[in-house]
């Protein structure tokens, strides 16, 4: 399942820092990307909450998902990249996890265990002060 958020998408720029010379100064090349969750029309009510509960710590306290890129020198590069993160972090919240199967010891390990479980006995048994006595 492939969802293109790049429709919804509110975009705002500003200065980067990194590479790029005295354009650095100059030029708004980092990128922010705003996805508004609750009024998006690609996704129905369950993914909304979906996204909203894994992606919890992403959303601010207008109900924005939020996404930064500064890590190329043009502004283009970086909006792709924008698009990208969000669509990557939208279908990975999306995604079903498998169910885990609690898997048992085998036999041979069970063997092990007990066997080092005697051993560890022995040793300490061995540590302890003889009674001449008895």
């Amino acid at each position: 399942m492939t969802l293109d958020v790049s429709k919804e998408v509110r975009f705002q720029t500003s200065r980067s820092g990194g590479k790029g010379g005295q354009n650095v100064n100059k030029v708004e090349t980092s990128v922010e990307a705003y996805f508004d969750v609750d009024s998006s029309v690609i996704l129905n009510a369950d993914q909304k909450a979906l996204i909203k509960e894994k992606l919890a710590s992403r959303i601010n306290s207008e109900g924005l998902l939020q996404v930064r890129s500064q890590t190329h020198r043009t502004q283009l590069a970086n909006k792709d990249e924008v698009i990208k993160k969000l669509n990557h972090l939208i279908q990975q919240a999306l995604k079903k996890q498998k169910k885990r199967i609690p898997t048992k010891p085998s036999a041979a390990a069970k063997k092990r265990r007990i066997e080092g479980k005697v051993k560890q006995s022995e040793k300490k048994s061995d540590r302890q002060k003889v009674n001449w006595k008895e």
